[in-house]
């Protein structure tokens, strides 16, 4: 598997990501991963919706507790057309104890912990530390891939901004 060095930090330190890049335009890779009740969940079963998929380094962490709960927030706001989903090295057991203390009902938490299939398929496993590097990435209702964003440190936020802008336009067309 292609390792990438230095795409990303933790605190100023550089990790390396282990998988290929994938860039807008490429066909969303397929992956399964555990929901909260242990069951497989394919990428491929929300097909003819906008996928918006945030992967994260730890539901217990104060960051991607802020920025799932800010996309369970912008979820009330958007299309029943649009799928957020966070995955994470998180059990599921975790995963569903976090979202219920957090409130979280329109964001679907994943668990990658078994296979690290996500993290691999995306390019976003960090190698030294078998947790998901903090990336969003948006598809289409055909799967394409129309955002993608690998945040350069993992103690700061996404860009929700452009997150948004490509899931309302996706909506919109």
């Amino acid at each position: 598997m292609k390792e990438r060095p230095g795409i990303v930090t933790m605190k100023g330190k550089p990790l390396t990501l282990v998988g290929d890049e994938v860039k807008v335009g490429d066909r969303a890779p397929d992956f399964v991963a555990l929901d909260n009740g242990l069951a497989p969940v394919q990428l491929s079963s929300f097909r003819g919706k906008v996928c918006v998929l945030c992967s994260v380094p730890s539901l217990d962490t104060s960051v991607c507790d802020v920025e799932t709960r800010r996309f369970n927030e912008e979820a009330a706001r958007l299309s029943s057309n649009v799928a957020i989903l966070t995955i994470s090295m998180d059990l599921p057991f975790a995963q569903k104890r976090w979202c219920g203390a957090a409130g979280i009902t329109r964001v679907q938490t994943l668990s990658d912990h078994r296979d690290a299939a996500f993290g691999m398929a995306y390019g976003v496993l960090i190698k030294e530390l078998r947790l998901l590097a903090r990336a969003v990435f948006v598809s289409d209702p055909g799967g394409v891939l129309r955002h993608a964003q690998v945040v350069k440190e993992l103690t700061q936020e996404p860009d929700y901004a452009a997150v948004l802008e490509a899931v309302n336009h996706l909506v919109r067309v």
